[in-house]
């Protein structure tokens, strides 16, 4: 799971779009281009598509300090609720502009892993493993498989990640495939986790991946997404700021719809980065007991909006991070921002600057210091862009 972005990882979570394809591929090919990022998460997919219906999945901003809703733009818009399902684009249409991507890239050039994320029944599944490791083969790029077995907002389908049973039968069906696969199929196998609160929750998830193990079988699990977002969650909004002006100031309404008539859906961003960085950590504890699943990597997600945040989910053991909330208000420009937030604090540690934190700030010969670095670091970066990009 490794990459050369020291394991930054990168999520489509933009909502869905009515134009699909056009729209998609353009924000697909400027994520996978932009320098600062390691890899490319696409949003959901079935394999017939979604039906998204814009009346029941919607999303907002919200500030978790007031609970009150913020336009993304807002400084304090640093939380989301939905009730999004999936994409409404189907796989192979995903798979299709995926080739367009990458086959635009110049001979030579670095790969950039795409993460396919899908879902459905456990045979479904199975399926889209085929269509994607034929299509890794067919254009020769890494392509990684993500299962969603975590999505709270599906009426009727709880998260199967919750649940012993349907998690041993999604990675028995996994399994079975594998052994069965006489191909040289090297598409490595994720999947992405709801929240988990308690310790039998945990256990639940490393129980079912020790089942597959043992007499000679291996578990065809290669790394876990965790965290989705929380589910049951409620964001109400005053009635006159989502009905009508005139409504009766004081009353509170849901501020969003839902498929269920609830206004309930999943949270994330910071509100659920403690939790989240809980769910890492454990997870990778548990892994770690046993010899067979130690080679499962962890992809952090919740609540990154910066460097700090990034480097938490490294230091307990995430392999890469990926994120979501901040990318759909800050926009594709975030990845960048924590890069040079790095890069700022490796430049003050090299000046003898306490983390840039310093009361009186740097010396005028160590601001000139700092603005020669800053320079050279833009030079390169264009260069780097020039040569190893080679997307046209």
């Amino acid at each position: 799971m490794g990459n050369n972005r020291g394991g930054l990882s990168i999520h489509d979570c933009a909502p869905t779009r009515r134009s699909a394809v056009a729209d998609l591929t353009q924000d697909l090919r400027e994520l996978y281009r932009d320098h600062a990022t390691g890899a490319v998460t696409t949003r959901t997919s079935l394999l017939d598509g979604f039906a998204h219906d814009p009346e029941v999945n919607q999303y907002i901003y919200f500030d978790v300090r007031s609970n009150t809703l913020k336009d993304k733009r807002s400084p304090n818009s640093n939380s989301t609720l939905n009730t999004l399902g999936y994409s409404p684009i189907p796989l192979p249409e995903y798979l299709q502009i995926i080739e367009r991507i990458v086959t635009s890239v110049k001979r030579g050039a670095k790969k950039k892993p795409f993460v396919v994320s899908v879902t459905g029944s456990a045979d479904e599944v199975v399926r889209c493993h085929g269509l994607i490791s034929d299509c890794s083969h067919r254009i020769d790029h890494p392509l990684l498989m993500e299962i969603n077995l975590s999505c709270p907002n599906i009426p009727r389908k709880p998260p199967p990640a919750y649940s012993s049973n349907s998690l041993q039968e999604y990675l028995t069906a996994l399994q079975r495939s594998k052994v069965l696969d006489t191909s040289t199929s090297t598409t490595l196998i994720g999947i992405k986790t709801p929240p988990y609160t308690y310790f039998d929750q945990y256990q639940t998830l490393i129980d079912a991946l020790l089942s597959t193990t043992g007499a000679d079988r291996t578990c065809p699990v290669d790394f876990i997404t965790a965290t989705n977002t929380l589910g049951g969650c409620l964001v109400l909004a005053e009635s006159n700021e989502v009905l009508a002006p005139s409504s009766e100031p004081g009353s509170y309404v849901p501020a969003v719809a839902s498929a269920s008539g609830t206004g309930l859906g999943g949270v994330g961003g910071a509100v659920i980065h403690a939790l989240a960085l809980g769910n890492v950590r454990t997870i990778r504890s548990m892994l770690d007991q046993h010899h067979e699943l130690q080679h499962i990597e962890i992809i952090g997600v919740g609540g990154v909006s910066d460097y700090a945040g990034y480097a938490r989910f490294r230091s307990i053991g995430a392999a890469a991070v990926g994120i979501g909330t901040a990318l759909g208000k800050e926009g594709i420009m975030v990845f960048q921002k924590i890069l040079n937030e790095l890069e700022t604090l490796s430049m003050f540690a090299k000046l003898g600057i306490n983390e840039g934190r310093n009361d009186t700030g740097p010396t005028e010969k160590q601001q000139k210091s700092l603005d020669v670095i800053e320079e050279k670091q833009d030079d390169v970066e264009e260069y780097d862009r020039a040569q190893d990009s080679g997307i046209e």
